[in-house]
């Protein structure tokens, strides 16, 4: 059993994302649920995706920064899953941003339901283009989990 030590641990693998690094991580450290710790797995980039990452781990103890040769999205999120010390875990991508109370609907949405997998609504935000809403949809109650 793995040791617990936040409510929820977010791991974001991390692949030459320097510009869309900052606003993931400030979209996170803005949450309601402060009780979380967030991994960045580096993956090789060949930018200054590891710098920035580096910079935000020094200025916050919650942030924990790992660095790999690049070996891909999949080996990045199972490096973070090893190192994981919270109670519940997401993904969250470089390139994405939260809103900032979506961590806590989650993680109290997992607690009321005695959960072990939560999914939410998501929207695609393109420049220039209109927003599209995701609705998760489900075609028996089979399928569903829990859902916000």
């Amino acid at each position: 059993m793995r040791k617990t030590d936040y409510k929820v641990a977010l791991i974001v693998p991390v692949y030459n994302a320097e510009h869309f690094l900052d606003k993931c991580i400030k979209s996170v450290q803005s949450q309601t649920l402060q009780d979380f710790e967030l991994i960045l797995v580096n993956d090789g980039s060949k930018d200054n995706s590891l710098e920035i990452c580096k910079k935000y781990s020094q200025e916050d103890s919650r942030i924990i920064v790992f660095n790999q040769k690049n070996s891909g999205q999949s080996k990045a999120r199972n490096v973070g899953l090893e190192n994981a010390k919270g109670e519940y875990v997401a993904f969250l991508d470089s390139d994405d941003y939260v809103e900032n109370t979506i961590y806590e609907k989650i993680y109290n949405k997992a607690i009321s339901e005695n959960a072990d997998f939560v999914e939410c609504d998501f929207v695609w935000e393109y420049p220039n283009k209109k927003r599209i809403d995701k609705k998760i949809e489900y075609s028996n109650k089979l399928e569903m989990i829990t859902y916000i």
